[in-house]
């Protein structure tokens, strides 16, 4: 809904002094509550977009000055996690007479750039239209122009994330060699993207032509070996899980930092009369014991446990091809016989395969 408001000042249907729709109106035109409506005309003003006049109302406000170059770089602070971003202190400006900066070329693709700087250095949360606008130097409205919102920007920044890194051209004869290259590519991306985790919900994919890359070198590995289709897509999607659901926990981690001021050493040190307490009697034994025999302490550290748990996972894809390749009148591929799950006498269409993302059909 804000993103839908700051289109109509981009285009200046709403100009600088207009009245915006007010949160009664918003709650009326969306059908919303009355609180998210604030909630809308809370992040329009937290953007600089519009400003409340005594007696007036909530109106848009005036366009800034051009900014004379890119907003301060930040940095991260010393000891941190891997992920973890801390937004270097502005410094106040001081006033002047402002010299005009260089003309500069606005294009989508300068855009997206812009924001996976932000993104991968201060977290998704940080990113916003304007933040892009100043890290570019440009007006805050002028992304718009190019890009139509922040969820629309948040998906062209995860289609080159997911794109920059592609396959070889003959790949590995194995169809496990090929799995693991797979595994490991997505785990580098989401390695420097850590944000990238964050994005869209396994049950509603998304539809991003470099994300589907991905999928057709996992797909490709595992055709031909006898496997029905659904089967196919069920392990592809198990093994995208795995490394996503993993993945997850860097940005969160960047995140808990970021908010506590602790590292995870830190953290981990403080929770230790807690564990304490609750392992101490007999409710845990196993527990206790396994803890208690490791001496120095268990080290949680995502990239060993990305690696360790990937091969019992593929053993068991090894099982299964295994038993499929031993059975009679097994189809591969697309699919035959058993293959169909979902009905379809030829194989499950795009349409369908999509659909099994939610509640079975």
């Amino acid at each position: 809904m804000a993103d839908e408001i700051a289109a109509r000042i981009a285009e200046g249907t709403l100009a600088p002094g207009d009245r915006v729709p007010s949160t009664r109106r918003i709650a009326r035109e969306w059908h919303v509550a009355l609180a998210t409506a604030t909630k809308v005309l809370t992040t329009l003003r937290l953007e600089g977009l519009v400003e409340t006049r005594p007696r007036v109302g909530t109106v848009v406000a005036a366009a800034p000055a051009p900014s004379p170059g890119p907003a301060p770089a930040t940095a991260a602070r010393p000891g941190t996690a891997v992920g973890a971003r801390v937004p270097t202190p502005a410094k106040p400006s001081t006033p002047g007479p402002s010299t005009p900066g260089p003309s500069v070329e606005l294009t989508a693709e300068r855009i997206v750039r812009a924001a996976l700087e932000i993104a991968d250095r201060e977290g998704l949360a940080a990113l916003s239209m304007r933040s892009v606008a100043a890290r570019l130097g440009v007006a805050a409205m002028s992304p718009y122009r190019y890009v139509p919102s922040k969820d629309d920007l948040v998906l062209l920044m995860a289609d080159a994330a997911f794109g920059e890194e592609s396959y070889p051209a003959g790949p590995p004869g194995d169809w496990r060699a090929r799995l693991e290259l797979g595994a490991h590519t997505l785990w580098r991306i989401y390695r420097r993207h850590p944000w990238l985790a964050q994005v869209g919900v396994l049950t509603r994919p998304l539809m991003l032509p470099a994300l589907l890359d991905h999928a057709e070198w996992a797909l490709s590995a595992l055709d031909g070996h006898g496997l029905d289709a659904a089967t196919m897509l069920d392990l592809h999607v198990l093994l995208y899980s795995y490394v996503q659901g993993i993945a997850v926990h860097l940005e969160r981690e960047a995140q808990a930092e970021a908010s506590t001021g602790l590292t995870e050493d830190q953290w981990m040190d403080r929770q230790g009369p807690a564990l304490t307490a609750i392992v101490t009697g007999e409710r845990h034994p196993v527990f206790a014991r396994t803890t208690g025999s490791l001496g120095d302490g268990y080290d949680l550290d995502l990239d060993a446990l990305f690696a360790f748990g990937l091969k019992p996972l593929l053993d068991g894809v090894a099982t299964m091809i295994e038993s499929a390749g031993s059975g009679s009148g097994s189809g591969s591929g697309a699919g035959a016989g058993a293959g169909n799950r979902n009905g379809a006498a030829d194989g499950a269409t795009t349409g369908a395969v999509l659909r099994r993302g939610g509640a079975s059909e």
